[in-house]
C-alpha cells in the first residue's frame, strides 16, 4: 500500500513539473532592448578662449532619438587641472544634442556624453585638443594612454 502511495505521489509530482515547462516561444515574449547609439561630433580644431559647439547625434533602432530621457556632457582636461561640471545638452532636433563651451586653456581634453532613452544608457567618450599641446600631453598621446580621474560615476 505504501509503495502504491509513493508511486502515486511521484506520478502527481511529474505531472506538476511538466505543467511548469517553458513554452516554445517563451523567448519571444521578452522585450528585446534596442541599444542607444551616439556619434560625438567635434570641430576640426579648437582655439582657446573661443566659443565652440560639440554635438552628439543619438540613434536607436536606426531612428533619430527625439526627446531622450537625458543627455549630459562632461568635459575635463587630461592633466586634471580643469574639470567642468556636467551640463545638460540642448536638443536641436533630429536626434542632435549640443553644448557650446569656451575653453580657457590649451591642452588635451576628454568629453563624455551621458545619455539615456527607453531603458538604454550609454556613456561614450572622445578626446580632443584645444590649441597647442604641452610636452606631457604629447607624450600621453604618443603612448596612447588615457589619464582619467579616479571616479566618473554619476547618478541621474
Amino acid at each position: 500500500m505504501k509503495k502504491n502511495i509513493c508511486i502515486f505521489l511521484i506520478f502527481i509530482f511529474i505531472i506538476l513539473l511538466s505543467a511548469c515547462s517553458l513554452e516554445k516561444d517563451a523567448a519571444n515574449q521578452y522585450k528585446e532592448e534596442t541599444p542607444l547609439e551616439s556619434e560625438i561630433i567635434i570641430p576640426e580644431s579648437f582655439t582657446a578662449n573661443k566659443q565652440e559647439t560639440i554635438k552628439a547625434v543619438l540613434t536607436q533602432g536606426g531612428k533619430m532619438v527625439e526627446n531622450a530621457d537625458f543627455v549630459h556632457f562632461e568635459i575635463w582636461k587630461q592633466d586634471g587641472s580643469l574639470k567642468y561640471s556636467m551640463e545638460q545638452a540642448v536638443e536641436e532636433g533630429n536626434g542632435t544634442y549640443t553644448l557650446s563651451k569656451n575653453f580657457d586653456s590649451n591642452g588635451l581634453y576628454y568629453i563624455k556624453v551621458h545619455a539615456s532613452n527607453d531603458g538604454s544608457i550609454i556613456m561614450p567618450q572622445k578626446q580632443f585638443i584645444v590649441g597647442k599641446l604641452s610636452k606631457s600631453d604629447l607624450k600621453i598621446l604618443q603612448k596612447g594612454m588615457h589619464k582619467q580621474e579616479e571616479s566618473h560615476e554619476h547618478h541621474h
